[in-house]
Parts: structure tokens; C-alpha cells; sequence
């Protein structure tokens, strides 16, 4: 499970994805598929969760990865280069961004 912490030293990436509403439940599942079969297995994976907005315009991913590496190993992987071409195709945008933690209230 995802721990928010200032303690924690991991890397952690927010990523969007604007969809449209037809779209989001495909775009949910596969995003799910995604990490049950290959994310959640990569070496420095530590955790990560999926949100949808009411609207079903939005998802929101956070995931936290031992180091800043890990991730990029991740994409660079055939098997997730192939899936982000495939998820490209049911969103707008996609935009995955890497944070530090600067605050937990």
C-alpha cells in the first residue's frame, strides 16, 4: 500500500490521463492490467493506486518506486512501451511527473 511519507525516501510520479467518459472504463482497465501483470513486478516497484474522477474524464495515478531508475527501467521495458502506445490511443494526454514529498498533513 502507498505510504506517504517525508520519512520515506522513494521516488514517487504522479501521472494524468485526460479521457473522455466512453473511454475511461477501457482506459481504467487496461491501466489496471497494466500493473497486475507487469508494473507491479519491476524491480524497485513498491506501490501505487488509481483514482477516476466523477466525470469519468480524469485518472490520476500515484506510484512509488524504491529509486528514480526503477521507474524509467519500467518505461523502458517492450512490454510497457507497447501497453503506454496502447493506452495512448484511449486518452488525450497522459503525463506522468516525478515529485518529492514536501509536505504531509
Amino acid at each position: 500500500m502507498p505510504t506517504i511519507s517525508m520519512e520515506k525516501s522513494c521516488q514517487t510520479v504522479l501521472t494524468t490521463f485526460e479521457t473522455t467518459p466512453g473511454a475511461a472504463q477501457d482506459l481504467m482497465e487496461a491501466l489496471q492490467a497494466a500493473y497486475a501483470e507487469v508494473i507491479s513486478k519491476q524491480p524497485g516497484f513498491l506501490a501505487a493506486a488509481l483514482h477516476i474522477n466523477d466525470a469519468q474524464t480524469r485518472i490520476a495515478n500515484y506510484s512509488q518506486w524504491q529509486r528514480r531508475e526503477d521507474y524509467q527501467a519500467m518505461l523502458r521495458t517492450e512490454e510497457m512501451r507497447r501497453r503506454n502506445r496502447e493506452i495512448n490511443t484511449m486518452c488525450k494526454t497522459f503525463e506522468p511527473v516525478m515529485y518529492d514529498v514536501a509536505g504531509v498533513y
